[in-house]
């Protein structure tokens, strides 16, 4: 089968030139098999490749990334290394108690591994175990964060409920009526993280750059075909998300969302005193289609918010010339101490969304696995599903990875043109009902 659309992102990201450089792998060329071949060099496919290359020593592991590592959507999210779970669809946003528990144990689990190679490597990402706020300035936003607190009692989990005239003395900025904080999160620079993870990978891995799939033969062995040669799998396993849709799986299953982002140069030091509030911080909006604010190590503020669906999975740099608008404006309301700070950068990254929530882990057809899905969580639930998918394959079976192949995964999405015009009507309203918080 053709492959119907590849990852195009645009160089536009902001976390990727602001990170450590590094020499991309050589693409593919010639013919080469191989027992494990890999689709996706983002957090859920190194993962795996780093696990499978333990599990089993003695193989080769091979990582096929079609754009350059730290370039695509696991180099361009806000850097939020979440903990804790966060049901939308739920009264108390944690809903059922044992569901959340699980969640939890898979986040932390993600969020451990990740430490301990950024510790072993000395990664270069500005990892910081600094907690995160959810913050509200509407009515409605406020009520979230109430509703989230009786939720995070019942799971019994630590927060700070902190009010608008002690906010400035934690983010600098008078905006924001109410918060609450959470000890547990991670922030780092996301783009530099993904780069130094490929860069550690263990010896019996082979990564292949810029060497995106054009054909795929599915049968007793998989052969992906591309612009320069072929590659022939034993078994295939792809983390490549909703492009896992253009191999022949979870069709129509996957809503490629883009989210935008903008970050300013670095804030002088008259600047840094006239804001205030901690040296680096990130704060989520109350309302899930509201504005993240992240102010980093490097003495920058980044803004993210605005929302597109890209069916085909592809940036449009056109999107990024119409809401940093949106962002300076956002950055206005937030920061008016601020006002000759500009952006050096903006840019949109994708989320691999399904409309339940749920992602797929598991066997897709006879020698193809995958871990696909990534909903908004892909920095420490890719990661965990790809060493745990890479587990189950070397036979290992433990609590979390049954849980994993008893999701029901993602549900089927309406046809066109009733899933574009849906889903474009559910993101414009629910960006003009986040009012302020946008």
């Amino acid at each position: 089968m053709k492959v119907s659309s590849l990852p195009a992102d645009d160089d536009s990201c902001g976390w990727f030139h602001l990170s450590k450089p590094r020499s991309p792998e050589p693409a593919h060329r010639g013919q080469r098999s191989a027992r494990w071949v890999i689709i996706g060099a983002g957090f859920t496919g190194l993962a795996c490749a780093r696990q499978l290359a333990l599990n089993f020593p003695d193989d080769e592991v091979v990582l096929v990334e079609a754009q350059e590592v730290g370039l695509g959507p696991s180099g361009r999210n806000a850097g939020f290394a979440i903990d804790l779970p966060h049901d939308i669809g739920a009264d108390d946003y944690i809903g059922d108690i044992a569901l959340a528990r699980t969640s939890l144990k898979l986040n932390l689990a993600g969020q451990s591994i990740l430490r301990d190679l950024v510790d072993q490597y000395r990664i270069d990402c500005q990892m910081k175990a600094c907690g995160k706020y959810q913050a509200a300035v509407e009515n409605r936003g406020i009520a979230v964060l109430d509703a989230y607190r009786r939720g995070l009692e019942k799971l019994d989990q630590p927060f700070q409920m902190i009010d608008a005239d002690e906010l400035p003395e934690h983010l600098g900025t008078h905006f924001y009526r109410k918060a609450l904080f959470t000890p547990g999160a991670v922030l780092l620079q996301p783009s530099g993280l993904v780069k130094g993870l490929a860069d550690n990978l263990p010896a019996n891995v082979t990564l292949y750059e810029r060497t995106p799939i054009l054909e795929v033969e599915y049968g007793a062995k998989t052969v992906l075909k591309h612009a320069h040669g072929s590659i022939t799998a034993d078994k295939l396993i792809l983390a490549n998300n909703s492009f896992g849709m253009r191999f022949g799986f979870l069709q129509g299953r996957m809503l490629p969302i883009y989210t935008y982002a903008s970050i300013t140069r670095p804030l002088t030091d008259e600047e840094q005193a006239r804001l205030g509030g901690k040296p680096f911080w990130g704060a989520i909006p109350a309302d899930p289609f509201g504005t993240t604010v992240r102010r980093t190590p490097d003495n920058r503020l980044l803004i993210r918010n605005s929302f597109t669906f890209n069916p085909d999975g592809r940036s449009n740099r056109k999107y990024n010339e119409r809401f940093v608008r949106r962002h300076k404006a956002s950055f206005d309301q937030r920061f008016p101490m601020l006002p000759n700070v500009t952006f050096d950068y903006t840019w949109g990254g994708a989320l691999a969304m399904s409309r339940n929530h749920n992602g797929f882990f598991g066997e897709l057809a006879p020698n193809v696995y995958g871990a696909l899905g990534c909903n908004g969580l892909g920095v420490t639930r890719g990661t965990v599903t790809g060493k745990l998918l890479a587990d189950w394959l070397a036979g290992q079976r433990d609590g979390l990875i049954d849980f994993l192949l008893q999701t029901p995964g993602p549900n089927s999405n309406p046809p066109e043109p009733f899933l574009s015009l849906g889903v474009n009507m559910n993101l414009k309203w629910g960006q003009y009902r986040a009012g302020r918080e946008s």
